[in-house]
C-alpha cells in the first residue's frame, strides 16, 4: 500500500497499520512515498492522456502507487522543476537549470535502462537518441504489431533509422526475446565480441551469462580488436556476469516512529529515524513524520569537520538523529546525527569551534583561534539558520 506524505498521511499510515493486522494472511506492506509533484502530474496533459475517465485526484492517487513500483518510470512524466530541487531554483537561470535538468534525468534513464515493451512514451522519450515523436511512434507500433521479439525490430518503426537506432539501442531491454543479449546493456554493435567469448569457451551464450566465475576467469585483452579495446570488453564482461545490473540501491524506506505525528509529540532527546528531504550549505533538513521538517546544521551533520554537508548526505538517505530542541510557536526543529550530543546543546557552540579552526587552519589571527574561550550562556532556540546567517555575514 503506496501511500502519500501528505496531510494526514502519518494517520493514514496508522489506519493502514491496523487494517493490515486484522487480514495477515494477505502478507502486504505499507510504504510512505513522496507525493512531490504528484498534483502536477495529475492536472497535466500527458495524464489527461493516460486516464481521460479519472477524476484528477484519483490521478494523482494512481501516480503515488506507481512510484512505488517503479519511482524512475513515474517521475520521469513530471518535469524536474516541479519534484522540488533546492530552495534557489527559481533565483537562476530557468533555461540553463531546465537544461541540465534534463540532461540529469536522461542520464538517470540511460544508466538503468528501458523495456522497450512496456516503456510508456514519456519514459522512451527520455532515451538518448529518442524524440518524443519517435517515442511516441515506438508505442504505436507495440499497440499494433504486439511486443517487440528483438532489439532489431525496432528499425520497422516509423522515423527510426540507423543512426538513431545506433544511439539508442544499448538503452533498450527486450526481456525474454528472441537473443538474450537483447535483455542486457551490451549494444548490438558488440554481439561479435560476445560470440567470440562464446567461441572460446565453446558454450551458449545462456550457459555464459551469469556465470561469474567462468567470466572472472577470463583475460579481457584476448577479445580486443581494432573496434574495441580492452576498457569496452571489460565492460562486456561485467554486464554478462550480471545482466541488467541496476545501479539503484536497495529500496529501504524510512520507519517513522509510533506516537510521533506532530511536531508536538517531539521532546528533546528523541532518537529518530527520518529520511533527508533536501540539502543546503548550511546542513540538511530531515524529514522525520511530523509534516515539518527538521534541521541538521552542518556542524551536527557528523563527528568529524564536515566542509560541505553533500559530503556526507544526499537526499533521499535514511539516518538516524537526535531531536535537540523544539520551537513549537515557530515550527522549528533542531536536530542532530552526533547521539553524543545533548539537548540544550546549541549548535552555536560547535559553529564557533569550527570557525575557529578554520581561521587557525588559514593562519588568521592564531592567538585568537586557539586563546581558551570564556564560558557561553546556553542561548535561547534561534534555530541554525541563525548560525548560518551568522556564517554567511562573516564570509
Amino acid at each position: 500500500i503506496a501511500i502519500g506524505n501528505g496531510t494526514a498521511s502519518r494517520e493514514t499510515d496508522k489506519l493502514a497499520g491496523d487494517l493490515l493486522k486484522l487480514v495477515p494472511e494477505l502478507k502486504a506492506q505499507k510504504v510512505v512515498v513522496s507525493e512531490a509533484g504528484a498534483s502536477v502530474y495529475s492536472a497535466s496533459e500527458l495524464a489527461a492522456n493516460e486516464f481521460p475517465g479519472l477524476d484528477v485526484s484519483l490521478r494523482g492517487a494512481v501516480s503515488i502507487a506507481r512510484r512505488l513500483q517503479d519511482p524512475l518510470a513515474e517521475l520521469v512524466k513530471i518535469e524536474p522543476k516541479a519534484i522540488g530541487v533546492g530552495q534557489y531554483q527559481h533565483d537562476v537561470d530557468q533555461y540553463q537549470l531546465a537544461r541540465a535538468l534534463d540532461a540529469r534525468v536522461e542520464d538517470c534513464v540511460n544508466a538503468v535502462g528501458v523495456d522497450v515493451n512496456t516503456a510508456s512514451a514519456a519514459l522512451l522519450a527520455r532515451v538518448s537518441g529518442l524524440s518524443a515523436t519517435v517515442a511516441g511512434n515506438i508505442v504505436v507500433h507495440r499497440d499494433a504489431n504486439g511486443a517487440f521479439a528483438s532489439r532489431k525490430a525496432l528499425l520497422k518503426v516509423p522515423r527510426l533509422g540507423e543512426k538513431t537506432f545506433e544511439q539508442c539501442a544499448g538503452f533498450l531491454r527486450i526481456s525474454g526475446g528472441e537473443q538474450p543479449l537483447d535483455a542486457s546493456a551490451v549494444h548490438p554493435e558488440a554481439y561479435p565480441v560476445v560470440e567470440r567469448i562464446l567461441a572460446a569457451a565453446g558454450r551458449g551464450v545462456k550457459q555464459v551469462i551469469g556465470d561469474g566465475a567462468f567470466l572472472r576467469s577470463l583475460k579481457p585483452q584476448d577479445f580486443t580488436d581494432e573496434r574495441f579495446g580492452l576498457p569496452t570488453v571489460r565492460d562486456i564482461l561485467r554486464e554478462l556476469e550480471k545482466p541488467g545490473r541496476d545501479p539503484r540501491p536497495e529500496f529501504k524506506a524510512a520507519q517513522f516512529a509510533d506516537g510521533v505525528e506532530d511536531i508536538k509529540d517531539l521532546r528533546p532527546g528523541m532518537v529518530l529515524e527520518g529520511v533527508v528531504s533536501n540539502v543546503a550549505a548550511f546542513g540538511a533538513f530531515v524529514d522525520i513524520g511530523v509534516h515539518q521538517d527538521g534541521l541538521v546544521h552542518i556542524s551536527a551533520l557528523s563527528d568529524h569537520f564536515v566542509k560541505d554537508p553533500r559530503e556526507v548526505v544526499k537526499a533521499g538517505d535514511i539516518v538516524k538523529v537526535k531531536v535537540l530542541e523544539v520551537d513549537v510557536a515557530r515550527k522549528r526543529i533542531a536536530l542532530t546525527r552526533r547521539m553524543g550530543d545533548e539537548p540544550g546543546q546549541t549548535t552555536s557552540r560547535a559553529s564557533g569551534e569550527r570557525d575557529g579552526r578554520r581561521d587557525a587552519g588559514r593562519g588568521h589571527d592564531r592567538n585568537r583561534a586557539n586563546a581558551p574561550r570564556p564560558q557561553q550562556q546556553a542561548a535561547p532556540f534561534n534555530s541554525a539558520m541563525a548560525d548560518a546567517l551568522k556564517g554567511l555575514k562573516r564570509g
